[in-house]
């Protein structure tokens, strides 16, 4: 695939990737104890150390306080997905806009927030590292292609600010994934069909002995698409190793590349959309995207006594992206192309305190730490470009560099054996800056970010009536800094945060043996929001109330016949606003009503038909409430053989949107982007 002018850029990038790995591997090691100093530990403790803890693992308890799903490996390999956004459909009130745009970032919509991964409503973070791009694409981007869906232990979806183990973007939710770092496995899953699709993952671990273990993964995934140039190809490599030094003291290293590149169709208009809703607009030219992507991760655990453990650790992600996109009014003769490309360079520290304190019969278990990490973006942004061809001078062609020092403590206690009460605080501090880096035509601001804090308190409590009827209730607060480039405003170097209040309440319910029911229900207040009211100068003002409803079932008919079901129903309303039209009205892009229904048949110990029927309901496109996308359901179908009985290796057929029907995977102010017509698939997974 062409690409001018940025074939040197993309060299460098790959030797800084490289780079990095190899000395923060390197840096690293000079923590380790002298072999004396270890020998003299285990003689004097005795005592054998855990595997090490990422952040925030410490606290993984079976019943939350607060909303939370947890997705297992078993979930995921028996679902068979090529990407994570797969699974998230399955949680209750969260649902994906899949913009269709090759290599581009889908928007999950959680808690009433439209902007999550594409923008920075969902904080994500892999083993502890944050994949939140801090000043990319849109404040907050994440990319969940980098991950191997084959690698992921478990995924929890913490619904709400409610973790005070991460700040920044965990304003509608948190995604934390926790990869496979323990055991003795080879898994292999293979598919394709419709499309020309291909993907293939693997997955091996392996304890060589007590001290020392290491897990790898792989994916390769290829498809033409199901429109015109919307081929898609990316391969992703992960591997971790650790290593026990001693009985007390224990070394990790993890690291994960990514390469992927694109072609897009871009979107089509609402009227090209009713006509032709696969084709292509004439006006889009040569769309697409590449990107290169590496993090490495190194942590030294330490067990000071059998009840605490020490966690240090630090990190670099390097990447580079570059999107080409086409746009431009419906009735426009001709559209324009842009390029945007990010360079990204991030460095972060940390450490924290796991334990657990005994009062008497009361047990405290808690984790506490602090970090700091420092993410530079080189941005170029060019307009008007021949076929992915500059030809004018960048309209932006600048560096920006967040800082981020914070610290945080969450607690649990059990008051009672019924009664549990969860305690968190955050503190998050930021500065920054902003320079250009060579000619440009954008007047936006650049210039340095002072600093900018907020303290984020956080409290749950969980209350188990009896074994079968448990109640829960949480208050947590979270923020948004200023968006883009506007942070770096002086004009905005005066503003407080966005303040994001929750409150929530829940119940999980068993009323017989085969029927698990879980509801929710949240009021979030964003105040204080950020607007601009001449250029370059802005102030805190707006108000939005999200208040909805969330519910799962789970309903075991007989050993054949499982039911399950996921709703979520939103409701928002601006409050205050500058512009006195938008008073009242909704926040655009995200749907009233969403549901899914899965019905689980085990005709034979071999067999299994899973249906699956989703629902979208329809959302405003826009701020003043005056258009709107039409819902849509979707029903797909999965068949599944184990080869052999209790054993997980399986052959699968799987159609997705069996009745073939037409609707948009999302709309906005640009057009429309269609959802994939029916498709088939086969595959099989073999596990040794």
């Amino acid at each position: 695939m062409a690409h001018n002018n940025n074939d040197n850029g993309a060299v460098m990038n790959k030797n800084k990737i490289m780079m990095a790995m190899v000395s923060i591997s390197a840096s690293m090691s000079t923590v380790v104890l002298a072999n004396s100093e270890i020998e003299q530990i285990e003689k004097e403790s005795g005592k054998a150390i855990e595997v090490i803890t990422v952040k925030g693992q410490a606290l993984s308890r079976r019943n939350f306080s607060y909303s939370a799903t947890e997705i297992t490996s078993e979930d995921i390999r028996s679902k068979q997905v090529k990407d994570i956004n797969e699974l998230l459909e399955d949680v209750p009130g969260v649902s994906i806009r899949d913009y269709g745009l090759g290599g581009v970032a889908s928007s999950t919509i959680i808690r009433g927030f439209g902007d999550g991964a594409h923008g920075g409503d969902l904080g994500v973070v892999i083993d502890g590292v944050p994949l939140n791009e801090a000043n990319s694409h849109a404040d907050g981007y994440v990319d969940l292609n980098v991950i191997v869906p084959l690698e992921v232990e478990q995924v929890t979806v913490y619904r709400g600010p409610v973790s005070a183990l991460y700040g920044n973007f965990n304003r509608g939710g948190l995604l934390a994934l926790e990869t496979r770092s323990s055991g003795n496995y080879a898994d292999i899953d293979i598919s394709g069909g419709a499309f020309d699709t291909f993907d293939a993952q693997m997955a091996v671990g392996n304890e060589r002995n007590e001290k020392h273990t290491y897990n790898v993964a792989a994916q390769h995934f290829t498809t033409d698409g199901f429109r015109p140039q919307s081929d898609v190809q990316r391969s992703t490599v992960s591997g971790q190793t650790r290593y026990k030094l001693s009985k007390k003291l224990e070394f990790g290293l993890s690291g994960r590349y990514h390469d992927a590149s694109a072609n897009s169709a871009g979107y089509v208009t609402l009227a090209q959309f009713e006509v032709d809703p696969y084709g292509i607009d004439h006006r889009v030219k040569n769309d697409g995207t590449e990107k290169e992507f590496g993090t490495m991760r190194a942590d030294v655990g330490y067990v000071i006594n059998q009840d605490t453990k020490l966690l240090t650790y630090a990190y670099t992600t390097q990447q580079t992206f570059t999107r080409w996109f086409s746009r431009g009014g419906a009735q426009a003769a001709s559209w324009r192309q842009r390029e945007e490309t990010y360079d990204r360079d991030v460095y972060g520290v940390g450490t924290n305190l796991n334990g657990v304190v005994s009062f008497g019969t009361y047990d405290l278990s808690y984790v506490a730490g602090i970090e700091h990490f420092n993410e530079d973006t080189d941005f170029q942004f060019y307009e008007n470009l021949d076929n992915r061809k500059r030809v004018s001078t960048a309209e932006f062609n600048r560096r920006s560099t967040l800082i981020s020092n914070a610290m945080f403590a969450e607690a649990d206690l059990n008051v009672t054996k019924h009664f549990n009460l969860s305690l968190g605080l955050r503190a998050d501090q930021f500065d920054g800056e902003c320079e250009r880096l060579g000619a440009e035509s954008a007047d936006a601001p650049c210039e340095e970010l002072e600093s900018v804090s907020n303290v984020s308190p956080k409290a749950s409590i969980h209350y188990s009536v009896i074994d079968s009827l448990q109640f829960r209730a949480s208050y947590s607060e979270g923020f948004a800094l200023a968006s883009g480039f506007a942070k770096f405003a002086s004009g905005a170097q005066n503003l407080e945060v966005n303040e994001i209040k929750q409150y929530e309440a829940g119940l999980f319910f068993l009323p017989t043996a085969n029927v698990e029911l879980d509801v929710s229900v949240y009021d979030i207040q964003s105040s204080n929001e950020i607007n601009e009211v001449t250029q370059g100068e802005f102030i805190n003002f707006g108000q939005t109330t999200r208040k909805g409803l969330e519910a799962s079932v789970k309903w075991q008919i007989s050993e054949q016949f499982e039911v399950r079901g996921v709703f979520g129903k939103n409701d928002s309303e601006v409050e205050s606003n500058l512009d006195l039209d938008l008073l009242g009205k909704e926040v655009n892009g995200v749907p009233d009503h969403t549901a899914t229904l899965m019905l689980d048949w085990f005709p034979s110990d071999r067999l299994r038909l899973n249906t699956t029927l989703r629902y979208m309901g329809d959302y405003f496109i826009n701020a003043a409430n005056s258009s709107s996308a039409d819902d849509y359901t979707v029903l797909d179908l999965l068949l599944s053989y184990n080869i052999n009985v209790g054993e997980s290796s399986k052959l699968f057929v799987r159609v997705d949107n069996v009745t073939d029907e037409v609707y948009a995977s999302t709309v906005n102010g640009l057009g429309a982007s269609p959802g994939s017509p029916r498709a088939l698939y086969a595959g099989v997974q073999i596990s040794f």
